[in-house]
């Protein structure tokens, strides 16, 4: 169920990068239009987050877990009657918005089943299924676009896994962590014994109900929480921002490095993000939580470095940081679905882990509107500057204030 959520997502965030360049053209957009067409379903993800990923702590996570699928099945396929810029853009604000949900509520309830040892693993599979929607978008735009009024259907087509997804959610279980916080036992242990097999002794209740005692939104900020909370925010907008800037667009930064065979390339860099995605399942896995973290920005910042500096060279250079970029940044971006939920008690799971995703989202929209107009202003080689200065802040704050949560009980 939350597997498909992730395809789902990374389908519909991808399909918009890679039509950019066709409604670029049919709609004559200036960059500050295509800034906002590309950050529109980012601005829908802050705001879904931040909103919903509250009510998940409120209502209970299920109930948010299936609705928000219905907004983003209409949303999606409305987009096929579309007329203009700001009727899509409306249009992929609430597709974000519904999607900012499953961003809170998602790895929450997610995690919250999981077994702790196989926690890190399933939750970072979730960004790989990310990945595999991204890419799927990115070819079939490559493929299809200059067919016809192709690029109407492929906008709509993200209708397609969202209905899948709600069909199969009907009738997901409550969280046995969130219904014991609201001293909803009987309930909890029916769900535990239904689904996991086990019966929940009564020394596991009694701790869970102490220490789940208060979903008040300001233990977010209290002392103990609060550097997790701010660490959480700063690595995963670090991470993120220069990641949705750089791939949604990616045939711009191609014509401004003069790189020929743009598909070709777009291709292969789609094949690196798969294959980095894969990978990263086994960063999970062998690395702590912190040096993953704090060495994948390191390595990023570093790339992007040396493609600033490379880029008046030829295309097989060029290709090489651009690689180990893409590389990377799939693996790393695992740690945003398997980190986030660790940094927070069960009672203000769902909020701690919607207000990292909306935050990020804030910066993802901002790296996204602004990439175009420092392409035009700045160059390429001071845009790529700007985007390593951003992980390079992500690295140091890593390495001052990141906790090590890989033993984590997510009580």
């Amino acid at each position: 169920m939350t597997f498909g959520a992730n395809f789902s997502d990374g389908y519909a965030l991808g399909i918009i990068g890679a039509l950019l360049p066709i409604l670029t053209t049919k709609w004559v957009l200036s960059g500050f239009e295509q800034g906002m067409l590309a950050s529109s379903a980012l601005i829908g993800l802050f705001f879904g987050s931040m909103v919903l990923g509250r009510v998940g702590d409120i209502i209970g996570r299920q109930r948010v877990y299936v609705l928000n699928f219905i907004l983003i099945a209409v949303a999606s396929l409305l987009q096929l009657w579309a007329p203009g810029l700001w009727v899509l853009f409306v249009l992929r604000v609430l597709i974000g918005f519904g999607l900012g949900a499953d961003y809170a509520v998602g790895p929450t309830l997610q995690s919250e089943f999981a077994p702790r040892k196989q926690r890190g693993f399933m939750l970072a599979s979730l960004t790989v299924l990310w990945t595999v929607g991204y890419v799927v978008a990115n070819v079939l735009g490559v493929l299809l676009v200059g067919t016809g009024d192709a690029w109407r259907w492929l906008l709509a087509s993200g209708a397609i896994p969202a209905i899948v997804v709600l069909l199969v959610r009907i009738g997901a279980p409550e969280s046995p962590g969130w219904l014991i916080s609201r001293g909803r036992v009987e309930e909890a242990r029916a769900i535990v014994r239904k689904h996991l097999g086990v019966e929940l002794t009564d020394a596991e209740l009694v701790t869970s109900v102490g220490e789940n005692a208060s979903n008040d939104y300001r233990r977010l900020f209290v002392k103990g929480q609060a550097k997790r909370t701010w660490f959480g925010v700063v690595f995963y907008s670090a991470l993120v921002l220069p990641y949705f800037a750089i791939y949604t667009f990616v045939p711009t930064i191609f014509e401004n490095l003069k790189i020929q065979d743009a598909n070709l390339q777009y291709i292969i860099l789609n094949f690196f993000l798969l294959v980095g995605g894969i990978a990263g399942l086994w960063l999970v896995q062998r690395y702590s939580r912190r040096a993953a973290t704090f060495w994948s920005f390191v390595v990023l910042a570093v790339s992007l470095l040396v493609l600033g500096l490379t880029s008046g060279m030829p295309a097989f250079v060029l290709m090489i940081p651009f690689a180990v970029y893409t590389f990377v940044m799939s693996a790393a971006s695992n740690l945003t679905q398997v980190y986030p939920p660790e940094l927070f008690p069960t009672p203000i799971r769902s909020s701690g882990v919607g207000l990292l995703n909306g935050l990020s989202r804030i910066a993802s929209a901002a790296g996204t509107f602004l990439l175009p107009l420092m392409l035009t202003g700045w160059g390429i080689a001071a845009s790529m500057y700007v985007l390593a200065a951003v992980l390079a802040v992500g690295a140091v704050f890593t390495w001052w204030w990141a906790p090590e949560t890989s033993k984590n009980h997510l009580v």
